[in-house]
């Protein structure tokens, strides 16, 4: 007897010593995933140096500075008088302060510890830190520890996070993508225990996603279509009151307070439908509760008042919902918004938002670039969510269904794609090595196959191990009788043999996908070594005598801001404002933010107007220089003539003087001798092909890939002041005003009538 409770005991123990190595060997696992997540993103640092990238991040950095030196009181009440010029910005109420607190908050920890690290240098490796929280979290989010650490080494390296979150790109999603992810883990989380601690910390995420991005508009609309899928599907529940209603009630609070978003909170119309489904779920929860407390009779009488007022409810709120948005139309629908329900409509009323690439329609390729093999691993993914199907389960599906949507209206969106992409890959490769692994170990001889015996099998007594063995399976089977009433007819263990398959095309499959995951690793590392490291501040070039690289922004900059006055005025695109403003620190008209479309299709105008023309315009802005962006030489093909024609949609669609057909010859958008006489003597023409045909002697363009059409010409109103060494940038100078002569001509020539009457029309000896 003591022989049994001594093996169940060492069997305990063993049970004990695994769970806890499995435990360890996870959290290590975790670690790697979070040294593999951060180090494949400082590339850009490797191979170039700790810089700031692309155009965002340098207001981001600028207002970080600003936050680290003055303070937050002080950040609140910011106004910057050095952008958009005259009319100047409030920073505290119109930018997301997340990031921004989030890498001042570091800093200031950092030097509390006595880490001296400058705030340029906690913001180039913000993202990074981040990212490493967003592949933790991909881990918690997704079930089962061995599909949550695959989905979290897969978001490790997935291109399209890369892309967002390389050392040097201090933007939003930075630190957004971590919040949107641990906010979906915190709404599962209280979904499956009904937990009000859980349901307070999904209303805190929320809150700093709120703070953090733009984006969290898609959290507080894909929640709600959960909850309404789980009320019409009827799986219903107290837990799932508990994880909706504290976020809208407790997250809209929140929301509203940060300065940004403000009333917006509930006066827009990516806020309706939460709250459409909070009274929804309060009148199912209604009905519920009255069922439980009526007898079926009672009820249906009960149910016949409850729908007749709810529908008054419902109409009533229609009445007010469509009343708010025919009143306020601009915030009741907002561009962005109507662009992602038809992709069509920025590129016919918004031509601002449509002239952003970010904001185009993606490309296949662009899918297989940004999640590669992921596309192929996804939908066996959703179907190993679907066996069995849960609450949490058909969140990710549902995740995922409208990410892709999303992502196929606007490329930015991918971003948002990816988490969703790389948790069902994750449960796809865990549920095939799992089938695969586990085909093979049942392939093993065992005792039941008839491969070991005990004796030499000639004596018709059964050995001592034979009758052990039919004890054995005897208790088994009792076992399994006395709990066939509340259990399945196939127990796990047989179920699992029901899914064995032979052992060679396990063996196969387990190779294949090895090489499908090697290739994908691959593919990560090119991305965020080549595609994704180049800060767009500083471009390389490779060719046949070399690498060539090309410092030209940076240059520019660095004359405006040692040769030019403090407070003078500095025209370009709004493109350039951050940079302008971060590097050379000089007043702009126009910057990214693009919260003024007049101001912005003025400089369009500008741009697209003669030359006279233009000086007037920017000499009523009191601009004192203009910077253009020229890749004709080098072959940039991101330069002002191929963003040219926007400048002239924009600023056409305020100044009706503007139209987009005089600068087509023939449809055709040219720059050649075919061009049209409105293109070759607008003012970007000249300033970027100003002196061109003396570098080579033809002015052939490198970009368009033909000769200029107008060559040579000079300026009348604009003067030439800095072009960089591979005339990149060129700024320009605005020519002063001239003396006004007009009464004085008037009077010589008064003068000269007089002298001639006198002298009998006889010219002067001295002329």
């Amino acid at each position: 007897m003591p022989e049994p409770q001594s093996s169940v005991a060492s069997s305990g123990s063993v049970d004990r010593l695994r769970n806890a190595f499995g435990g360890v060997l996870c959290i290590f696992t975790l670690l790697l995933i979070g040294v593999l997540a951060f180090s494949i993103r400082l590339f850009s640092v490797i191979k170039y140096e700790s810089v700031i990238h692309e155009f965002d991040p340098y207001f981001n950095y600028r207002v970080t500075q600003f936050l680290s030196k003055n303070g937050i009181y002080e950040f609140w009440n910011w106004f910057d008088d050095r952008t958009w010029y005259p009319l100047g910005r409030v920073i505290g109420g119109t930018v997301y302060p997340g990031l921004t607190l989030t890498a001042g908050t570091i800093w200031w920890l950092l030097n509390s510890l006595n880490i001296p690290l400058s705030v340029e240098t906690v913001c180039v490796f913000t993202a990074p830190v981040f990212s490493v929280n967003a592949s933790w979290a991909t881990y918690l989010l997704t079930k089962g520890p061995g599909a949550g650490l695959m989905a979290a080494t897969i978001l490790a390296m997935v291109p399209s996070y890369i892309s967002r979150s390389v050392a040097g790109s201090y933007d939003n999603e930075a630190v957004a993508i971590f919040a949107l992810i641990f906010t979906f883990y915190l709404y599962v989380k209280t979904l499956n225990t009904g937990s009000l601690f859980y349901a307070a910390l999904n209303s805190l995420s929320y809150f700093y996603m709120v703070c953090s991005w733009g984006g969290y508009t898609f959290i507080i609309n894909l929640i709600p279509m959960h909850v309404l899928l789980c009320i019409v599907t009827g799986r219903y529940s107290s837990r799932l009151y508990i994880a909706y209603a504290p976020l809208v009630v407790l997250g809209t609070l929140l929301a509203a307070s940060v300065p940004v978003v403000g009333f917006n909170a509930v006066m827009t119309s990516e806020h309706f439908a939460s709250f459409l489904v909070f009274i929804i779920l309060h009148v199912v929860a209604l009905v519920y509760y009255i069922k439980g407390l009526l007898t079926p009779r009672l009820f249906k009488v009960a149910m016949t008042f409850v729908i007749t007022v709810g529908l008054a409810v419902c109409f009533a709120a229609a009445a007010i919902l469509i009343a708010l948005i025919a009143s306020s139309p601009t915030k009741g629908w907002s561009g962005r918004s109507l662009s992602l329900l038809d992709p069509t409509y920025a590129s016919k009323y918004i031509p601002i938002i449509a002239s952003v690439s970010e904001h185009q329609p993606p490309t296949w390729p662009s899918y297989f670039m940004d999640i590669n093999v992921l596309a192929f691993l996804v939908p066996a993914g959703i179907v190993s969510c679907f066996l069995p199907l849960s609450d949490a389960s058909s969140f990710l599906v549902l995740y995922l269904v409208t990410s892709v949507y999303f992502s196929g209206v606007m490329v930015r969106l991918m971003l948002v794609l990816a988490p969703a992409a790389c948790i069902l890959s994750g449960i796809a490769l865990s549920e095939a090595f799992g089938v695969l692994t586990r085909s093979m170990k049942f392939q093993r001889p065992t005792l039941d196959d008839g491969s070991f015996t005990a004796g030499d099998g000639s004596s018709d007594t059964p050995t001592n191990s034979e009758m052990g063995l039919k004890e054995k399976t005897s208790k088994k089977n009792r076992k399994k009788d006395k709990e066939s009433e509340g259990s399945s007819p196939v127990d796990h263990r047989t179920e699992e043999k029901l899914l064995v398959l032979p052992c060679g095309p396990s063996a196969v499959g387990i190779m294949l996908l090895t090489i499908l995951s090697g290739f994908y690793v691959i593919h990560c590392v090119w991305a965020a070594a080549e595609a994704y490291s180049a800060p767009s501040i500083v471009l390389t070039s490779r060719s046949h005598d070399g690498f060539h690289v090309f410092d030209d922004f940076r240059e520019a900059y660095g004359w405006l801001r040692h040769n030019t006055d403090a407070d003078d005025k500095v025209a370009s695109w709004w493109d350039y404002g951050y940079q302008t403003t971060a590097m050379a620190n000089r007043t702009v008209i126009v910057d990214n933010n693009t919260w003024n479309n007049t101001h912005i299709a003025t400089v369009g105008t500008a741009m697209a107007s003669p030359e006279k023309v233009a000086w007037e315009i920017f000499n009523s802005l009191d601009v004192k220089y203009v910077l253009v962006i020229f890749g004709g030489l080098i072959g940039y093909p991101s330069d002002d003539i191929n963003k040219f024609l926007w400048m002239v949609r924009i600023g056409g669609g305020v100044f009706p003087q503007i139209k987009e057909a005089d600068y087509l010859k023939d449809g055709n958008y040219r720059v050649d001798a075919h061009s049209t006489p409105t293109m070759l003597n607008s003012l970007m023409y000249k300033l970027c092909y100003y002196r061109f045909v003396e570098t080579d002697g033809k002015g052939f363009d490198r970009v368009r890939r033909y000769e200029i059409g107008k060559k040579h010409f000079k300026l009348t109103h604009f003067e030439e002041v800095f072009t960089t060494h591979h005339w990149l940038v060129r700024i320009y100078k605005l020519k002063p005003q001239k003396n006004r002569v007009r009464g004085k001509l008037k009077f010589k020539s008064s003068l000269k009538a007089s002298f001639m009457r006198k002298t009998g029309g006889k010219k002067s000896p001295w002329k």
